[in-house]
């Protein structure tokens, strides 16, 4: 290739790579309004955006890969945790965590009720932004995992998967998908917000809600201490309305409740079908 040659061939790579990189900046705005979830943007998403910077928040925190890594990603918190969770755990984060236990704790920075519904406002909208998968690494917010956590409590968590299934945790058979065990458990682990964020499977271990080890036996001893007043009379009819109906029965502790609320959402009643609640409930009568 001589002088002449190659010039040409540089202005044409040149031209050909600005134009491609032109076009996929101009596709990129055309789909920055989907993509973000523009129309949602409310005056109390920006009002709450002003929160998120007033406090900084970012600077223990995550959202879009961006912040300090020292406290949990917030990015798809309000599909983890609902709105009265969220309100009593920033009205007052000791309740919820104890600093020698779990080795950090949020501080109480004396937010208004305000401030607060203005902030969940504005995270309800990142959780909503299609970020394309990114960050790639979990999203972790206390699941099945206790960050924290002395070892005896970790150990509990996995002689308790031992305990329910016969098996040591990841050695349970692939299931048929007609069984309605399996598919509840896949609904624990994918529904929106996902059960595994807030409730643990293993006797004893409580997290953001109380573990479902042994829904049964619980059920019998609240039903025989005279603490229920639901209107379920079998652990079944219990387990369903502990999903449909969270606020039916709560459970004893400040973290769960609060003015007689359960913080666990209300959305699974209309988003699951009659035949993924029975699922669900397959799955958590199975942890005898």
């Amino acid at each position: 290739m001589n002088k002449r040659q190659t010039r040409i061939f540089a202005i044409a790579s040149t031209a050909i790579a600005s134009l491609v990189f032109l076009i996929l900046t101009v596709d990129s705005h055309r789909q920055f309004p989907t993509l973000t979830n523009a129309d949602a943007i409310t005056e109390e998403v920006v009002r709450g955006q002003n929160v998120w910077h007033d406090y900084n928040c970012i600077n223990c925190h995550t959202i879009f890969g961006e912040g300090a890594y020292y406290a949990p990603d917030l990015t798809k918190i309000t599909q983890l945790r609902g709105v009265p969770y969220l309100t009593a755990f920033m009205k007052d984060p000791s309740q919820f965590y104890d600093e020698e236990r779990h080795r950090r704790l949020m501080p109480n920075l004396g937010m208004s009720d305000q401030e607060i519904s203005d902030v969940i406002a504005f995270m309800d909208w990142v959780s909503k932004v299609d970020n394309q998968g990114w960050p790639p690494r979990p999203i972790l917010v206390a699941g099945s995992a206790i960050p924290g956590a002395d070892l005896s409590i970790q150990q509990q968590a996995v002689e308790g998967i031992e305990q329910a299934t016969g098996m040591p945790p990841g050695a349970r058979p692939i299931a048929p998908d007609n069984d309605p065990i399996a598919l509840g458990e896949k609904l624990f682990r994918t529904a929106v917000p996902t059960c595994q964020a807030c409730h643990s499977i293993a006797p004893g271990v409580n997290l953001a809600g109380p573990t479902l080890a042994g829904l049964e036996s619980y059920f019998e001893k609240i039903q025989a201490s005279g603490e229920y007043k639901g209107k379920a009379t079998t652990a079944e009819e219990f387990i369903r309305e502990s999903i449909v109906e969270p606020s039916a029965y709560l459970h004893p502790g400040p973290m769960y409740s609060a003015g007689g609320t359960s913080f666990m959402p209300t959305n699974y009643g209309e988003d699951l079908t009659e035949e993924e609640i029975n699922h669900l409930v397959a799955y958590l009568m199975s942890f005898k």
